[in-house]
């Protein structure tokens, strides 16, 4: 072999010899020697802060993931020496089907005798109102109740019934009664 052929090889394996020496230095085989000293508690203490969060953030997701890090734990209490791969693969599956089976077999919502509880508006759809206002350049306003709204549709006087066809927001959509 040529001399530069050599000496680039002898360069290459002590680069590679850094590397590794590097890679240890930043602690690549502590994080390994970390993951393989995951016990049962650590485990309920992720499920225990997937529980918190849930209970801070809107949604359900955080409460399947700490129900799947609890159910790793109790498998972990049952099966001590289970690598951390395992660990992760028991946890993503329970993550992922509990996930699933909690779509899939949700309640549905029920419907409702009143569905324009929250739509006050909506209420009064097919009503006839007399006009407390003219309706002026399309615009006008209708006494309902004990409240006061704003009304769109076609110019009419004041006194004169309308019926309420629709709501845009908080304005009533009206047309003259017949």
């Amino acid at each position: 072999m040529p001399l530069e052929a050599t000496s680039l090889i002898g360069t290459l394996g002590g680069i590679g010899e850094l590397a590794k020496s590097r890679h240890e230095q930043a602690g690549v085989t502590g994080m390994m020697s970390y993951l393989d000293s995951i016990v049962f508690w650590h485990w309920f203490v992720a499920a225990l802060v997937l529980g918190v969060l849930e209970m801070l953030l809107p949604g359900v997701l955080f409460l399947w993931l700490g129900i799947a890090a609890a159910v790793v734990g109790v498998i972990l209490l049952a099966v001590p020496g289970l690598g951390w791969e395992w660990q992760l693969v028991f946890f993503t599956v329970v993550s992922i089907a509990s996930v699933v089976a909690w779509h899939r077999f949700r309640p549905q919502l029920a419907d409702t005798d009143q569905p324009h509880l929250n739509r006050r508006g909506e209420r009064y759809v097919g009503r006839v109102l007399t006009l407390d206002e003219a309706i002026v350049n399309g615009v006008g306003k209708v006494r309902v109740d004990d409240s006061t709204w704003k009304v769109n549709g076609a110019d009419v006087d004041a006194g004169t019934r309308v019926r309420v066809t629709g709501v845009q927001g908080t304005v009533l959509q009206v047309v003259p009664a017949e």
